[in-house]
């Protein structure tokens, strides 16, 4: 299993990096109020399954995942990527939305919540990092369209920025609040119908309902993916990420409907 994942994480890494040099990327087509865009709430998060991989080779360069993002921060040029990669997996496996103020880096943790300042304009964003890139050896994070707008280099495409990682007192695998209701809990996403049934039955055994499941593409592939909920209450959320834990599931993944 481990094997598994690690290739998974290098495959993932590489399906984000050979696009870049390809089709054209830009923002999306008509008027957009920026007001729109939700602002990421920091917390304690459990580390990705994939993307954090480490070392990791991508263009023939060789780069190491951080052990932790406490003390970074650095100094550099942003650059930020669009409609070419939207709705695609990212390196964490999550979909790529360019209306999330999200960003990708080549050595933070995945996820990691970062601070960053435009050094031209003073503007000031929170990013949640969830990818890997840009492979563009003199830029330090590649951000969401999003998050350009706000940062306010949508138009010139690049700007020197200062990024600071935020760190958190509390231990990673602390219990994680959802950021809204009602929600789905995500247990997992298979690219075998067998394996989704298989766990939706244990699940049921289990008393577990809500259950639902859907068939979806992600990464260019089919997958289905077995959910518990919606949920509507915040406290009945966390009870249930602890029962599916206790019954030897890994963490499930939010979903908002």
């Amino acid at each position: 299993m481990r094997g598994w994942l690690a290739l998974t994480s290098v495959l993932l890494l590489a399906a984000c990096a050979r696009p870049i040099f390809d089709a054209p990327d830009g923002p999306p087509d008509g008027a957009f109020d920026p007001s729109r865009i939700q602002k990421p709430e920091p917390r304690p998060e459990p580390r990705s399954a994939y993307g954090n991989h480490t070392p990791y080779e991508v263009l023939g360069r060789t780069y190491h995942v951080l052990p932790g993002a406490e003390g970074y921060s650095e100094r550099g040029i942003a650059s930020w990527y669009g409609t070419r990669f939207h709705g695609r997996a990212t390196s964490s496996g999550e979909p790529y939305d360019l209306y999330q103020l999200t960003a990708a880096h080549r050595t933070l943790p995945l996820p990691t919540y970062a601070r960053v300042r435009h050094l031209g304009n003073g503007r000031s964003i929170i990013v949640r990092i969830n990818d890997r890139g840009p492979f563009h050896p003199d830029r330090i994070i590649d951000l969401s369209w999003a998050a350009a707008v706000k940062l306010g280099i949508d138009q010139v495409g690049t700007a020197e920025v200062e990024v600071t990682a935020i760190s958190f007192d509390d231990p990673i695998e602390r219990l994680v609040r959802p950021a809204s209701v009602p929600v789905m809990l995500q247990v997992g996403a298979f690219s075998e119908r067998e394996r989704a049934d298989r766990t939706i039955e244990s699940l049921r055994r289990a008393g577990i309902s809500p259950l639902h499941s859907e068939r979806a593409r992600a990464n260019g592939k089919r997958v289905w993916r077995v959910q518990v909920g919606p949920i509507s209450e915040v406290g009945e959320a966390l009870a249930m990420v602890e029962r599916l834990t206790a019954l030897g599931f890994e963490p499930p993944r939010y979903v908002y409907p």
